[in-house]
């Protein structure tokens, strides 16, 4: 499967520079990229996510409730990973044997069942492949291997 038809999982990092306003650069960069996905229909998200990105925006981008609500919403259409007791057993495992805090492992672990070739963030080893999904930065001067 060629990178331009590839799943692609979405880190909360990068929906959180979507909303950024202190790095242009980086929110038009995520703006540019989870829009081609979600229009692609190649994106996929797991309630960690979800949750992690409400926390992070209304706590310390200080986003109203309301609006980080809303842009959940936009997504409403993308596949969303249900954690489960099964994804957090391979999570412990993949934190092990491969070095990763348990935040990081149940990321890759729910990118791998949502059977994503790929996992956007920039909080893991860039090109690194895990679990059989391969690590992109987006922020990194090669791209993001037919991302955008």
């Amino acid at each position: 499967m060629s990178s331009t038809t590839s799943k692609v999982f979405v880190d909360t990092n990068i929906l959180i520079y979507s909303t950024d306003t202190h790095d242009p650069n980086k929110r038009s960069r995520c703006r540019r990229v989870l829009r081609a996905l979600v229009r692609e229909s190649r994106c996929a998200l797991s309630t960690q996510v979800l949750q992690e990105f409400y926390v992070v925006a209304t706590k310390k981008l200080g986003l109203d409730p309301i609006i980080a609500k809303e842009i959940i919403d936009s997504f409403e259409n993308v596949e969303v990973v249900q954690v489960t007791t099964n994804l957090i057993k391979a999570a412990i495992d993949t934190s092990v044997v491969n070095l990763l805090s348990f935040w990081d492992a149940l990321i890759v672990v729910s990118a791998e069942s949502a059977a994503c070739s790929y996992l956007l963030t920039e909080d893991m080893n860039h090109q690194q492949v895990v679990r059989g999904v391969r690590i992109l930065n987006p922020f990194k001067d090669e791209g993001v291997g037919g991302v955008e």
